[in-house]
C-alpha cells in the first residue's frame, strides 16, 4: 500500500513538474516532446506519440513519434481515431486482437506493438486539439490508474496546446502586419513623389486602395521635347498579388518608354509578356499615353481601361476602352487613338472602384453620376476634384467598406 501511495505522489510531481514545462515552453516542437517524455515517464511505456488533429482536412498527424516517421491518417481511423471520435481513454490491452489497430507502422519500423493507450487532447473549450497515445507499458498492461493519470496529463496538454496554436496565430498575424505594411511603404514609394509641371497644364495623380497594397497603380513618365507619358493600370483583385502585377507592367511600361515611344509597340510587347507570366484568371486594364504639350494633343491605348472622359465647356465626351485588357490574349489588337486638348478641357482618368462603389442597397455610383459631379465642378483645381469627388463616393456608400481600390489620373489645358 505504501509502494503504490509513494508512486502515485511521485507521479503527481512529475505532472506538476511537466505542467510547469508546459507552461514556460514557446517551441511548439520543445512542448511536444516534453509531452511526450513525460508520458513516457508517468506512464512508464516504451514509445509515446502526439497526433495533432488538422481541422480542416479533418486528420491527425505526427509531429513526435519517438523511433516513428511522420504519419498521418482520417481522423476516425484506428485507435487513435477512435479515442478522437468518442473523446474517452481506449485502453487495448492487446493491440493485434483489436480490429481497430493498424500494424503497417509495426511492419515498416520492425517494432512490436503489445498494448496501447490512447487519450485525446482537449482545450478548455472541449475542441479536439489532438491525440496522445502510449504503447507497451513495460510492466504488464496499462491499469486504471495510467488512465486517470493519462485524463490529468491529457487535460493539461490540450490547454498548453491551445496556448500555443493561439501564441502561433497572434505571431503570424503579426508577421503578416509587418509584411504587407513593408509591402504598402514600397508600392507607395512607387507612386509619382509630386505631380509634374507641364508649362500650360495642370496634372493630378491620386490613388487609395482597398487594403494595405492594392492592385492599381499611376505613373508620369518624362520622355523627350518635354512630353510626358501617362499610365493608369488596374489588376485584377486587389492585395499583394495584384500589386506585383501592376508592379510588374509598370516596370515594363517604363523600360520600353525608354526605347520607343510607338504607343501600339509598347501596349503589344507589355501584353506579350504579362500574358506568359500571369494565369488565365488575371489580367490588367491599362490607359498608356503621351501628353504632348506643345502640340495640345494626348495620344494613348486604352487596353481593356474606359470609360475615357474629356471634360470641357463643350460638356463630357464618353470613350470606350479601344481593346482587350493585357494579358488576355497573347496577341493584343489595341490601335493608338487620340484627345486633342482645347483651352479648358480636362481628360479623367478613373478606375472601376470609382463606379462600382455601392449603396447600402447596393446599387453602383456609376458613370452617369461620375459626369453629373464633374459638369457641376469641373471648375475645380484638379486635386480638389478628385477628392471631392472620392467624398461624394464615399457619401453615397454610406461608409459601406471600400471593396475596390479607387485611383484617378487628370490632366487639364489651361485656359
Amino acid at each position: 500500500m505504501g509502494h503504490a501511495t509513494d508512486r502515485q505522489i511521485q507521479n503527481l510531481r512529475r505532472l506538476l513538474d511537466v505542467t510547469r514545462q508546459m507552461a514556460a515552453t514557446l517551441d511548439l516542437t520543445r512542448l511536444l516532446e516534453t509531452i511526450v517524455e513525460a508520458t513516457r515517464a508517468v506512464l512508464d511505456c516504451e514509445r509515446a506519440t502526439i497526433f495533432l488533429y488538422d481541422r480542416d482536412r479533418h486528420e491527425l498527424y505526427s509531429r513526435v513519434a519517438t523511433g516513428v516517421e511522420s504519419i498521418r491518417f482520417p481522423a476516425d481511423r484506428g485507435l487513435a481515431g477512435a479515442a478522437a471520435a468518442r473523446r474517452q481513454v481506449i485502453n487495448v490491452p492487446d493491440a493485434y486482437a483489436d480490429p481497430r489497430f493498424n500494424p503497417d507502422v509495426d511492419r515498416e519500423t520492425g517494432f512490436r506493438t503489445r498494448n496501447v493507450l490512447s487519450f485525446p487532447l482537449e482545450n478548455l473549450s472541449g475542441e479536439l486539439m489532438g491525440v496522445l497515445q502510449a504503447l507497451n507499458k513495460r510492466s504488464g498492461c496499462f491499469t486504471p490508474e495510467d488512465e486517470e493519470m493519462a485524463r490529468v496529463l491529457s487535460a493539461q496538454a490540450g490547454v498548453a496546446l491551445h496556448r500555443q496554436a493561439l501564441l502561433e496565430e497572434f505571431a503570424e498575424k503579426q508577421r503578416m502586419a509587418r509584411d504587407l505594411e513593408l509591402a504598402r511603404k514600397i508600392q507607395q514609394a512607387s507612386f509619382p513623389k509630386r505631380n509634374p509641371e507641364i508649362p500650360g497644364y495642370e496634372v493630378a495623380g491620386w490613388n487609395r486602395s482597398a487594403d494595405e497594397t492594392g492592385g492599381d497603380c499611376y505613373d508620369f513618365i518624362p520622355l523627350e521635347d518635354g512630353r510626358y507619358g501617362i499610365l493608369l493600370a488596374d489588376a485584377t483583385g486587389h492585395g499583394i498579388g495584384p500589386a506585383l502585377i501592376v508592379a510588374e507592367c509598370r516596370s515594363l511600361v517604363r523600360a520600353l518608354l525608354s526605347v520607343t515611344q510607338d504607343l501600339t509597340t509598347v501596349a503589344c510587347r507589355v501584353n506579350s509578356i504579362l500574358a506568359q507570366d500571369l494565369s488565365d484568371d488575371r489580367f490588367v486594364t491599362a490607359f498608356l499615353g503621351i501628353l504632348d504639350a506643345q502640340h495640345h494633343t494626348l495620344q494613348y491605348v486604352a487596353a481593356g481601361q474606359g470609360p475615357l472622359l474629356l471634360v470641357s465647356p463643350d460638356g463630357v465626351e464618353t470613350r470606350g476602352a479601344g481593346g482587350l485588357p493585357l494579358a488576355i490574349v497573347e496577341r493584343l489588337d489595341c490601335p493608338t487613338e487620340e484627345f486633342r486638348l482645347k483651352p479648358g478641357a480636362t481628360v479623367v482618368l478613373l478606375t472601376d472602384g470609382f463606379y462600382e462603389a455601392v449603396s447600402p442597397a447596393g446599387d453602383p455610383f456609376g458613370e452617369v453620376r461620375v459626369v453629373d459631379f464633374l459638369q457641376r465642378n469641373a471648375h475645380l483645381p484638379l486635386e480638389q476634384l478628385v477628392s471631392d469627388l472620392y467624398t461624394a463616393v464615399r457619401r453615397y456608400s454610406h461608409e459601406v467598406p471600400q471593396s475596390d481600390d479607387l485611383t484617378a489620373v487628370l490632366v487639364r489645358r489651361n485656359a
